[in-house]
């Protein structure tokens, strides 16, 4: 087939569509959101014409207007992700994660979660429904603090020192439970590397507990985190049981990852750190050593 000169392929474009490019690539770029006035400047078009574009596109949830007038990228987009080909990428984190979910759901009655690091919140991008009387389910495209809870807890403790440093000015209290002070928070994410799990025990929410544990990728960086939320009043062994599960479904759906990815390019997926040779090492290879064989209900953490 012959190729399409640059002249040609310009001709066959459609420009509201590439500002429209333009305007999700600034919001990509800018997960706190961006004004009215930056996409102006950004797509270099009308205020008027601006306006309706976002507009049009929040109606259709491809993108969100705050209350404060900033936007950022819709929920839609995560459903347009979620149905990716597979030949797309090396991997896709959602289709290998979601089974993993629902078996997870399946064993413990209660709904789960995976979720990714977005600027200074985490962004749930799977869910799994619980099939308990009382079971607490979150929704893809919902955002959370990443300060308060148990999977917002994994994320943090695995950032770079300069980020965690940088949100520790931000411990804002949602409850009695939070932690709000530095050197709490500080001490609370070295243990979270030295367990490679966490507790969440009412800091988001009054009333609500969870559990979360990383999911790393081939490199061992952790790309996202497994959690389990559940109404506070349990038995111990109803929470043990909660916290091994969890933990057993983050390794398998690393070893997954691992897997997929063996002799692929990494997926553009959003990386949260690296642990150092030194400092985590020993966390990464008890997790290596346990994913190597994990399934939910078989662990020994």
């Amino acid at each position: 087939m012959a190729e399409i000169s640059e002249e040609a392929s310009q001709k066959y474009r459609i420009p509201v569509i590439e500002r429209m490019v333009d305007v999700f690539a600034l919001l990509e770029r800018t997960p706190e959101g961006a004004t009215i006035r930056e996409v102006v400047k950004a797509v270099k078009l009308s205020r008027t014409t601006v306006y309706r574009m976002l507009n049009t596109l929040s109606a259709h949830d491809f993108v969100h207007r705050s209350p404060a007038g900033t936007y950022t990228l819709g929920r839609r987009l995560l459903t347009l992700a979620a149905h990716v080909a597979p030949n797309v990428a090396s991997y896709d984190l959602l289709a290998i994660a979601q089974p993993h979910l629902n078996q997870m759901s399946d064993v413990t009655g209660e709904g789960g979660k995976l979720t990714v690091l977005s600027g200074d919140e985490i962004l749930v991008v799977a869910a799994s429904q619980g099939r308990g009387q009382y079971a607490l389910t979150a929704t893809a495209g919902q955002r959370l603090p990443i300060h308060a809870g148990a999977a917002g807890k994994v994320l943090l403790a695995f950032s770079p020192q300069e980020d965690i440093d940088r949100r520790l000015s931000k411990l804002d209290p949602l409850t009695n439970q939070t932690i709000s002070d530095p050197a709490r928070m500080l001490e609370e994410l070295a243990l979270l590397r030295e367990r490679d799990w966490a507790r969440d025990t009412g800091e988001q929410m009054v009333g609500v507990h969870a559990f979360a544990a990383p999911v790393r990728d081939a490199s061992n960086a952790v790309i996202a985190a497994v959690s389990i939320p559940f109404v506070a009043g349990v038995d111990e062994r109803r929470i043990e049981e909660i916290r091994r599960t969890v933990i057993a479904t983050a390794r398998a759906i690393s070893r997954d990852v691992a897997e997929a990815s063996k002799d692929e390019p990494i997926a553009d997926i959003p990386l949260i750190a690296e642990p150092s040779a030194n400092k985590h090492s020993s966390v990464a290879k008890r997790s290596n050593a346990a994913a190597a064989k994990g399934r939910v209900g078989r662990v020994k953490a």
